[in-house]
């Protein structure tokens, strides 16, 4: 199946302790359905010192579910669902269902 969430998309979260903030999509986890998106579902983390990076409490942000998660529109930022169509020249794009604008095109 096509992915309806890919790295660099902007999303919005639609569910838990982070909804309705917006990010990007930095890295998908697909085989454990979770995505890593920057400034949502952070966390402190505490460190050990190694060789080459300094101990300490540090902030980072941990995998969210994907069906948390939302494309945003790309007209008005809103959360949207993802369909698919094949354009004439036979490529398949996502599209925001909610305008109808194209995701990837």
């Amino acid at each position: 199946m096509a992915a309806k969430i890919k790295k660099g998309d902007k999303v919005v979260v639609i569910a838990g302790r982070d909804k309705g903030r917006k990010g990007e999509v930095t890295l998908v986890l697909p085989k454990e359905g979770r995505a890593v998106v920057s400034g949502v579902n952070t966390v402190k983390r505490h460190q050990k010192q190694t060789q080459g990076q300094e101990g300490g409490i540090i902030t980072k942000e941990a995998p969210i579910q994907l069906s948390n998660i939302a494309i945003a529109d790309p007209k008005d930022g809103a959360a949207t669902r993802v369909g698919f169509k094949i354009l004439e020249d036979g490529r398949k794009v996502r599209f925001a269902k909610r305008s109808g604008e194209l995701i990837d095109g």
